[in-house]
């Protein structure tokens, strides 16, 4: 019995090829294949609720690292006052979500309330530390831990250095994650921190509320570290969930160089979408090269390395031929799992997801290795990017955390 591979295989290989040689990627196939990917998988969505300048575009740009002026120019409007924000635009592995006007005069935020506590899977409050005002936030707190008492809390204190005594600076080793605080956090930090716990109070349902003082300046403000807490955050963050945004955020936190830290998410982004396609039974064979071919003029762009017929010919002359050979391989075994008596069909899309998420995760990275060297004038090992290309394949599946809904 031999494997369903399609007819159009030799139609599909050449595609394939085209797709990555060819920079102009804005196709019909490109744009049918990112819809049918968003329709398909669902965005780890994170809630922000505070006042309005309470920190929120802080916090995006810090667990982002997006400029402030790209979060300014990319929030959408989803209800009256509601808003939302998907990062990276393109190809997003992430929501955030932000309900704006709480705690101002004439406004009733229940119908934004009640469109964002149906979209999110992770709330985050948001409170200047010295703004003792937070009735309207604690209202929502409480009513949405009303109806869904399970549901964990974050809650990030913000503005510390609005506190410190004049020439103050930040209490360091970071002290807020013991219980009893050190001399260094002075007594009106202190007591601006606890208060705004105090006057929530517990909140209904049993899973306690996680606190995170955090302070987030520019380098011009001359606080050091500029995203004080925001190790905490992260940590916060993991611990009561399980959407992995760090890893799609971030990926490995030992890498220093920022276009490598810019493009992780970019390239997880691109992942997600062809995994999305990969689990269809048919699409995949020409969605899954044009989002790659995409993922490719992007990180291009990002490196600020041109992208042409010649550079795209030497990129695949580099990666060698197993790409391909590697790619078939995983094609025919999607086709033999369909074999599999009642399972075929599912274990066909979880197989189709995750080769096609993995294989596009890899060729990512290895693009990176790819355009660094460029950028920097350095020889070209193909050795040591079919290497990162095998790492990355080995590793992608498990960074890229593909969900049920991503596989049906």
């Amino acid at each position: 019995m031999t494997a369903d591979i399609p007819e159009n295989w030799p139609d599909y290989w050449r595609k394939l090829r085209e797709a990555l040689l060819n920079p102009r990627v804005e196709s019909e196939a490109l744009d049918a294949a990112l819809r049918e990917a968003r329709a398909r998988q669902p965005l780890p969505v994170l809630w922000l609720i505070g006042k309005t300048q309470a920190g929120k575009t802080s916090i995006i740009r810090a667990l982002t690292g997006s400029a402030t002026a790209e979060i300014g120019n990319g929030f959408q409007s989803c209800t009256r006052t509601a808003r939302f924000y998907d990062f990276p635009n393109e190809a997003p592995v992430v929501r955030f979500l932000d309900t704006r006007g709480l705690g101002e005069v004439a406004y009733d935020p229940a119908d934004d309330i009640h469109y964002c506590e149906s979209q999110a899977h992770l709330l985050l409050g948001v409170m200047k530390v010295a703004d003792i005002r937070q009735d309207a936030v604690f209202d929502v707190l409480r009513a949405v831990r009303q109806r869904h008492p399970e549901w964990p809390v974050l809650i990030a204190q913000t503005g510390l250095h609005e506190v410190y005594p004049p020439g103050g600076d930040h209490p360091w080793p970071y002290p807020y994650d013991r219980e009893s605080w050190p001399l260094q956090v002075t007594a009106d930090l202190g007591r601006a921190l606890r208060a705004q716990r105090d006057r929530l109070g517990a909140l209904p349902g049993a899973t306690p509320v996680r606190w995170v003082p955090i302070d987030l300046t520019l380098p011009e403000d001359g606080y050091k570290p500029v995203h004080y807490g925001l190790e905490a955050l992260w940590t916060a963050i993991e611990s009561v969930s399980t959407l992995g945004l760090q890893d799609r955020l971030q990926g490995d936190t030992g890498v220093r160089d920022v276009y490598a830290r810019a493009a992780h998410p970019h390239i997880v982004g691109y992942a997600l979408a062809a995994a999305g396609i990969g689990a269809l039974p048919v699409v995949d064979w020409v969605g899954v090269p044009a989002v790659q071919a995409k993922l490719l003029h992007s990180l291009a762009a990002l490196y600020e390395q041109g992208w042409d017929g010649r550079r795209a010919s030497e990129f695949l002359g580099l990666l060698g031929a197993g790409i391909g050979a590697g790619y078939l391989a995983r094609m025919m075994g999607r086709g033999l799992v369909k074999f599999v008596p009642v399972w075929g069909q599912t274990l066909g899309a979880v197989w189709g997801a995750t080769t096609s998420g993995a294989t596009t995760y890899a060729l990512g990275k290895a693009a990176g290795y790819y355009f660094a060297s460029r950028r920097q004038g350095l020889p070209l090992d193909a050795a040591a990017l079919r290497r990162i290309y095998a790492e990355a394949l080995a590793t992608g599946a498990a960074v890229l955390k593909i969900t049920p809904e991503q596989r049906r």
